[in-house]
């Protein structure tokens, strides 16, 4: 893609969703305000027995540039990306949590990177300028974020100080990247796998800081209670050794 500011219809926004009715509205309205006129929005919905898909099928009889895809067999977030990637047209793709607490206002400073140059743009929150808002009796968990916090510390130790958000998800990426690194794991350790095969493969990657947004409605899905934590972190903690100590083979 020739370097400069991105051109109309070339970007792509994915949003995967699962029970976020009071959010995906305000959210899908505010990124087609912050991206270049053309960006396409898809909407990967997990069935949500909230009916957030009834309120993104209502939106997309009004627009050609809102899609919704409704899953009632397949689950997850990174399978929920894979589809979404195969139904975008732009060139850049850009994907973030559907609860509003990634702000849509930074996906120009994201595309900006991109327009600089690099393959991969990335929403920091360990960055300085970064952080996590965290609201007293709010749905979030705040174990969550402690475990956040402790497992980026670990990954930056076992894969290196260079980069400072492994388990972001707030991402611009070129499809020329998605096209070498196909999207792999169970849920958040795609991330820290795409980031980590990109850079090994040559791809630029750059952060940039910004505010994590306590939710203002629905309840946090990630390492809510012991048990789920017992279920899935461990995951994150095994991955990087097993990285570190795998070739990562070339794409075809």
């Amino acid at each position: 893609m020739k370097r400069g500011r991105a051109p109309s219809g070339s970007v792509s926004v994915i949003l995967p969703t699962l029970n976020e009715k009071d959010n995906i509205v305000p959210l899908i309205r505010s990124v087609f305000k912050n991206t270049p006129p053309g960006t396409d929005v898809v909407v990967v919905d997990d069935d949500s027995p909230d009916g957030t898909w009834r309120l993104v099928e209502r939106l997309a009889g009004k627009s050609d540039n809102l899609k919704l895809l409704r899953r009632t067999e397949d689950r997850g977030l990174t399978s929920a990306l894979r589809d979404g990637i195969k139904l975008i047209r732009g060139r850049i793709c850009v994907w973030m949590d559907s609860d509003l607490s990634m702000p849509p206002e930074m996906i120009p400073s994201l595309l900006a990177e991109i327009e600089k140059g690099a393959d991969l743009a990335v929403g920091s929150r360990y960055l300085p300028g970064g952080g996590v808002e965290i609201v007293s009796g709010g749905p979030d968990s705040p174990a969550a974020y402690l475990f956040s916090l402790v497992l980026n510390r670990y990954l930056r130790f076992v894969l290196g100080p260079g980069f400072t958000d492994w388990t972001s998800g707030f991402i611009a990426v070129r499809r020329e990247v998605l096209n070498s690194v196909p999207l792999r794991g169970d849920y958040g350790d795609y991330f820290i796998d795409l980031v980590y095969r990109a850079k090994k493969l040559g791809f630029t990657t750059r952060e940039i800081p910004y505010l994590c947004r306590a939710r203002r409605a629905g309840r946090g899905k990630t390492f809510v209670n012991v048990f789920n934590f017992l279920q899935k972190g461990w995951k994150y903690f095994i991955l990087p050794l097993r990285l570190r100590l795998t070739k990562i083979p070339k794409a075809r």
